[in-house]
């Protein structure tokens, strides 16, 4: 991947801004909601449009050259491209589920003990399902077991 492809890509979550919390504010109200929507459906968006310039990307510089070490090579980038859009398909999954959750009103509370998310640590992670309490948790059970 390009230093231009990695600089872009790290830019999709930046592009939002940061949800103002009110006093006394209901947690996962409307306005929230409508805020986290709007971020993951434009993350799902660029990577969906990533998705496009790979495909073009692939059609436009597939060539058969003649020398060995030169298809090894664009074999090899290649891979990796389709290794990253794999990656960014799963996520594209990860984001329709949480986009689901959000429909479903389930969305802000974590998985295991129910409790609030957070604002902050969803517009860091918005496909978070754990708080963070529980992830650091799993976290620790997943490197004593050596998964």
């Amino acid at each position: 991947m390009s230093a231009q492809k990695k600089a872009e890509s790290g830019n999709l979550l930046r592009s939002y801004t940061p949800y103002m919390e009110k006093e006394g504010e209901e947690y996962m109200n409307d306005q929230q909601m409508a805020h986290f929507t709007a971020i993951l459906q434009s993350w799902k968006q660029e990577l969906m449009e990533e998705v496009d310039r790979t495909v073009n990307h692939m059609q436009d510089e597939a060539a058969n050259f003649p020398d060995p070490a030169d298809r090894a090579s664009q074999e090899e980038e290649f891979s990796l491209e389709l290794r990253t859009r794999d990656r960014e398909r799963k996520l594209i999954k990860k984001i329709e589920q949480t986009l689901q959750r959000i429909e479903d009103d389930d969305y802000g509370f974590c998985d295991s003990c129910g409790v609030d998310i957070g604002i902050r640590r969803l517009e860091a992670r918005p496909t978070a399902t754990l708080c963070i309490d529980c992830k650091t948790l799993a976290e620790i059970k997943e490197k004593q077991l050596g998964s």
